[in-house]
């Protein structure tokens, strides 16, 4: 099973979740699980994307209700711990791919620094290293070549 953990804010403008859609759709039309924290935003969209692409969606919860895990979720995994949370995805992931975000994106791409995962950003200004890419195509290929495919 190949995992990638798409990271980014809960709430986000169309452009940005129109990449994260088109981000989702190609993990999961080569049959990669997605891994997010499941709320909305960023996370909704690039479920969404899989989901529809018929892949698998893993949501790890920052409360106690499966309730709060977007509707493209297949796998809720509720955790009652906030942002702690994202030290799961993070670990769980195999590849990371953020989108746009802020302090909680930063947070993640800082523990897959932690974890030595390779991370790719699209719109991505946050002051820590990823491979900047401009267009999901790019990061799938990234993904593409991390996997061997």
């Amino acid at each position: 099973m190949k995992i990638v953990g798409v990271i980014g804010g809960s709430s986000a403008p169309d452009d940005i979740s129109q990449i994260a859609y088109k981000m989702g759709k190609l993990i999961g039309e080569r049959g990669y699980v997605l891994i997010s924290g499941g709320l909305g935003g960023v996370m909704e969209a690039a479920s969404r994307g899989a989901k529809e692409a018929g892949g698998i969606v893993i949501g790890i919860l920052p409360g106690n209700s499966r309730d709060t895990a977007n509707r493209w979720v297949d796998i809720p995994i509720v955790t009652g711990m906030s942002h702690a949370r994202n030290v799961i995805i993070t670990q769980t992931a195999d590849i990371l791919i953020a989108i746009d975000g802020r302090v909680g994106t930063q947070s993640e791409i800082a523990f897959g620094h932690i974890y030595r995962k390779k991370i790719i950003g699209i719109r991505c200004n946050i002051p820590l290293p990823h491979i900047k890419v401009s267009t999901p195509e790019e990061a799938i290929s990234l993904v593409d070549e991390y996997f061997g495919e």
